[in-house]
């Protein structure tokens, strides 16, 4: 099956001057204004700030976020293949179970992960005290692996990353030809030889793609690094917008990270090449054919699938579940109740919004997609690969410049102040989200307006019908299946959002992902236990979904 070019395909019809596009232009370059903010910001002076930054802590933020840029990715990388290979081409006890139990971690947040294992396994954690205890040492009398640091940080990253690799490799190996292994088998080529240099060469630009999500996601991480003592390009716009109160050199380091995304998306560009998905003509009975295993390959088979999906999903979500049963969230009641409230209006409100959003943005270049739409929504994508942090401050800067500016004119015409009308609001929040995850609902809704055939739409047209009322009853009626699996990628994805929701906030708005991160910072992990466990169940709904999708 050829890798599908979206937006080639929206783009087949002649492009024309109408409200629908010039609406779109306008909706995108608004969705685009955090980034270009930031980008304006890289020359202004930051009054010695941005100097002492370069002097002292910045090196170490660079180095640290592009180990953790090469070291995840790679991680993530050998995880992903060998279970995704395993999956698709073997038959051994257990791959029905872990063909959707690897994508469990997909519902685990980072930073959970994080507190669970730098909690077990500190100095201080049930770990090491029993073997203080077995053995009579003391504190430094032995070796342990130091899980805050930046190697601790790559392998917890990694086990909660890796299904974003997995599951675009695994399709890839699922939809290769038979024939072509025969082909290397035939030519005196082992299965080990047959996978490195025929199997693996072709599902390579669907690793890329995958190594390209986890190198986005590592990037935009907060919470996780934070917790475990790694600072990063992250964290030190957080330091340098409140620790030093210094917005303009913040948004310089933002400039730095998005540098760094630009040379990502570069990279990840020559990795893949001019390399399209390809597939063979003779159907499904030229699919790949999986190969019985026995005895110790079986065994270890199944023991390469199930350790990443033990480690990384069940043994958190196993310590979670005991630590809410030993103690719980002792805020349990309206208050906690509160929390959830805030999620759940903030998620579904985002998703509703998204959505709407989607629809219209693909519903536009489907009608009279050209360069200039197609360049507009491609900007207005990019939020999904800026980290929560830049974009926070990219919409904080003009919100405040509108505030103050409005405060100040209604100061001097009619001596009243009018305050913080956007900054520090609902609005603002929303805006934040609508941001960082158009791409996801976008990306679900115009996959799903590609199975509608655009002979439906001149048979429509024929009988008279218009503009909107092809979209309102042709072609919903038709996505409701995408739209509800856009709506719940982002339910699910703003559940679990940390760092653009500590910034972004209104004053005492708290979510449940702000409490895990709360309670966790302070060595209260039994009483985030609960708020977390509730993110982790709603995570858990998109991985069913995917799962049944790629089974059918």
């Amino acid at each position: 099956m050829a890798e599908l070019d979206i937006p080639r395909a929206f783009g087949k019809r002649r492009p024309r001057l109408t409200v629908w596009t010039v609406l779109a232009v306008i909706v995108a370059a608004i969705v685009f204004l955090p980034i270009a903010t930031v980008l304006t910001r890289v020359f202004l002076p930051s009054d010695g700030v941005w100097p002492h930054l370069m002097d002292t802590v910045l090196p170490g933020y660079i180095r640290n976020s592009l180990l953790l840029l090469v070291g995840v990715p790679s991680l993530a990388i050998m995880i992903g293949v060998v279970t995704g290979w395993l999956v698709a081409a073997f038959e051994f006890p257990g791959r029905r179970v872990f063909e959707w139990g690897l994508m469990l971690p997909l519902a685990m947040p980072s930073y959970v992960i994080a507190y669970v294992y730098y909690d077990r396994l500190s100095s201080w954690g049930p770990i090491q005290s029993s073997l203080r205890d077995w053995f009579g040492w003391q504190v430094g009398d032995y070796w342990f692996p130091q899980v805050a640091s930046v190697p601790g940080a790559i392998v917890l990253l990694s086990l909660v990353l890796y299904p974003y690799v997995y599951l675009l490799s695994r399709a890839a190996f699922m939809g290769q030809s038979q024939h072509l292994m025969d082909t290397a088998r035939a030519l005196g080529h082992t299965r080990m030889q047959a996978f490195i240099r025929v199997a693996l060469p072709m599902a390579w630009p669907a690793v890329a793609a995958g190594a390209a999500f986890v190198a986005m996601e590592t990037l935009a991480e907060y919470g996780a690094v934070v917790h475990l003592g790694v600072q990063t390009l992250t964290t030190g716009i957080f330091r340098t917008w409140f620790a030093r109160g210094a917005p303009v050199a913040a948004a310089q380091l933002s400039a730095v990270l998005l540098c760094l995304v630009a040379a990502l998306f570069y990279v990840e560009h020559l990795i893949r090449g001019r390399r399209r998905f390809a597939g063979d003509s003779g159907g499904r009975a030229s699919s790949l054919k999986r190969v019985p295993l026995r005895g110790g390959a079986a065994s270890l088979a199944a023991l390469a699938c199930g350790l990443p999906v033990l480690l990384g999903f069940l043994f958190p979500a196993s310590e979670l579940l005991r630590l809410a049963i030993i103690a719980g969230d002792p805020m349990w009641g309206p208050r906690f109740y509160a929390f959830v409230r805030n999620s759940l209006t903030m998620a579904g409100g985002a998703a509703v919004l998204l959505v709407g959003i989607s629809l219209f943005l693909a519903y536009a270049r489907r009608l009279h997609g050209g360069p200039v739409v197609n360049l507009a929504i491609q900007a207005a994508s990019l939020g999904y690969a800026i980290p929560g942090a830049v974009i926070a401050v990219g919409i904080l800067i003009p919100m405040a410049a509108f505030d103050n500016t409005l405060d100040a004119a209604m100061r001097a015409t009619f001596g009243i102040s009018t305050g913080l009308l956007l900054t520090g609001t609902i609005a603002a929040l929303m805006f934040a989200y609508v941001v960082r995850y158009l791409a996801v609902a976008l990306k679900t809704t115009e996959a799903a307006f590609t199975r509608i055939p655009r002979s439906m739409d001149d048979a429509a047209r024929n009988l008279g019908v218009g503009t909107a009322g092809l979209l309102a009853r042709v072609h919903i009626p038709l996505l409701r299946r995408g739209m509800l699996t856009a709506a719940i990628f982002v339910f699910a994805d703003v559940m679990k959002e940390l760092p653009a929701t500590l910034i972004v906030r209104p004053f005492n708005f708290d979510t449940l992902a702000i409490r895990v991160y709360r309670l966790a910072s302070d060595g209260r992990l039994e009483e985030a236990s609960t708020s977390a466990l509730m993110i982790v169940a709603v995570g858990i709904l998109p991985v069913i979904i995917l799962s049944r999708a790629m089974n059918r």
